[in-house]
């Protein structure tokens, strides 16, 4: 079993753009054509193929963050988010954004759910995020004990 300092410092040295929804894709709740998966230490990593990809996914993510983090009891969005939390900004916040979009939660290339999201609103600043919010609610229900 590897440390977890080792595995971050290969991680970093293998991985140069990583993507901002790994969790959500590797957990199979969405799916991407931009993304190549790869192991290291045991573990199953996913990583971005395209650049300018990976920022407008990193700044949705962001603003997914911001938009959810009243929802889920949290007053500073720069702090790592508890697991759960994560999966909910990332799973639901993409679902919901597919069904705002247009009414499928299905999220099967979170690279052409940007693609359309930008030509339908231009920026990602004019999002419903609220609406998006109340339809991640309905999409996603994360995992119950």
């Amino acid at each position: 079993m590897v440390d977890e300092v080792a595995f971050r410092q290969r991680l970093a040295e293998s991985v140069e753009y990583p993507c901002a929804y790994a969790k959500a894709v590797l957990s199979g709740c969405v799916s991407c054509a931009c993304v190549a998966r790869m192991q290291i230490a045991e573990r199953e990593v996913v990583c971005c193929i395209r650049p300018a990809s990976r920022l407008r996914c990193d700044a949705l993510h962001e603003h997914l963050r911001r938009a959810f983090s009243f929802a889920l009891g949290r007053v500073r969005t720069d702090e790592p988010m508890p697991h759960a939390h994560e999966m909910r900004i990332q799973c639901g916040g993409l679902r919901g954004l597919q069904y705002v979009l247009d009414e499928s939660s299905e999220v099967a290339n979170v690279d052409a759910l940007l693609d359309a999201v930008l030509a339908r609103w231009g920026e990602l600043t004019e999002l419903p995020y609220s609406e998006v919010i109340h339809a991640a609610a309905l999409c996603y229900k994360g995992r119950h004990r």
